[in-house]
């Protein structure tokens, strides 16, 4: 019962309809459980990872779990949180995009206690009949009052007929799959509700709804792709290092609860960067191992807090006339003119012709045009050393 109460605490937003239910069946038998995720993008983030490790806590107490892959329902593309409707994906779009899903996933659950599967192999074979059937059963009154199709409506623009189906196919995949419980984010609230509602209604059962907490990205809102500010499961171990320790203080708690197994009293005992350089560590060492968190750490004491250059700098040999802009972009920093303009005049870039006795300076201009050997600097962490050959130097 204590290892029920704990998977169903920590890490929990909610239960619903209520905790003390679920409790009860999970300590009375072995529960279907499920995480549906859908392939929009081809990486999966740090808060991903948040309802993963809830699967996994799951299947570790010997109940059965579900990783679902919503091959059917990102055809329809799901409106949580959207102000405006997701574009069209194509087929080679998802299958890129789940190619390596597997992968990632398996940093944070173990496949061998998981089931993996996708919802577009019953999804895509539903018939018109049947879906009027699904359709049947939630009114569209109760689709329309969503609050972001409430806000849209109030905005005068549009909700599209296909987002009023997208809850209808998540909801459904319960009923196929016959779960006893669902996990996901808050933002899926609404869609787990109304799969509650097909399963009782299809099935004359019940269903719980376990919804985790979504937490903040690098730069304070909350974490998604479109936003440029996540933490990704295959980022390097220096990079998740010093994202995190780049956040905020005040994120260190709930990536502390929600991201590792470390206590709370831990955290209460620490000072706040003492304990952002612990969460740091521990979440590298989780992805990468502990020889890696050793030498991310050690990496960013020496280059952040001693404001050391390091041993070896990436060279890159640009364009003829390519700007500082144009290189950040050549590099991979920046993904975007635009972007990379925005960076340099944020003040993040800087460079220096001989960095172990020049100091850095700002780049003010993205217009500038680097010179032969200057070491460029952008952020805290990233260095190249610029290469000019000859032909071009004339």
């Amino acid at each position: 019962m204590d290892k029920i109460e704990e998977v169903l605490t920590r890490g929990v937003d909610s239960v619903l309809p209520e905790k003390s239910a679920l409790t009860k069946l999970m300590a009375g038998k072995k529960i279907r459980v499920y995480l549906g995720i859908d392939p929009t993008g081809p990486k999966l983030h740090l808060g991903h990872t948040i309802p993963l490790r809830k699967l996994q806590q799951f299947a570790d107490l010997g109940h059965e779990a579900i990783l679902l892959f919503g091959t059917g329902t990102v055809l329809a593309g799901d409106p949580s949180q959207r102000k405006e409707a997701r574009k069209t994906i194509t087929q080679d779009e998802i299958d890129e995009n789940i190619k390596n899903w597997k992968t990632q996933a398996a940093k944070v659950v173990n496949l061998e206690k998981i089931q993996i599967k996708q919802n577009g192999d019953w999804l895509l074979k539903l018939s018109v009949p049947e879906i009027i059937n699904i359709a049947s059963k939630i009114s569209a009154i109760q689709l329309f009052k969503r609050e972001m199709f409430q806000k849209r409506m109030e905005a005068e623009e549009t909700v599209w007929t296909h987002e009023l189906l997208y809850p209808l196919f998540q909801g459904y995949d319960s009923v196929h799959m016959d779960v006893d419980a669902e996990i996901g984010g808050t933002d899926q609230t609404f869609n787990m509700l109304i799969g509650r509602e097909l399963q009782k209604k299809m099935k004359n059962r019940d269903k719980f709804v376990v919804t985790t907490p979504l937490i903040l990205g690098t730069d304070g809102q909350t974490m998604s792709k479109s936003s440029d500010n996540c933490i990704w499961l295959d980022d390097s171990a220096q990079n998740i290092y010093g994202k995190i320790m780049s956040m905020a203080d005040n994120q260190v708690g709930e990536y502390w609860t929600n991201l590792t197994d470390m206590s709370d009293e831990k955290l209460k005992s620490l000072k706040p960067f003492d304990a952002k350089k612990q969460l740091a560590e521990e979440i590298v060492k989780i992805y990468h191992g502990q020889a890696a968190a050793t030498s991310a750490q050690a990496e960013f004491e020496s280059i952040i807090q001693q404001k050391n250059v390091p041993d070896f700098i990436q060279t890159f040999t640009p364009s003829s006339g390519a700007t500082y802009s144009q290189i950040l972009i050549d590099t991979g920093l920046r993904g975007s003119m635009s972007d990379a303009k925005r960076y340099i005049s944020q003040g993040s870039v800087s460079a220096s012709t001989n960095p172990e006795n020049v100091p850095f300076e700002k780049i003010t201009d993205p217009r500038g045009v680097p010179t032969q050997n200057q070491v460029i600097r952008a952020g805290n962490r990233e260095f190249i050393r610029i290469l000019v050959p000859e032909d071009k130097k004339k």
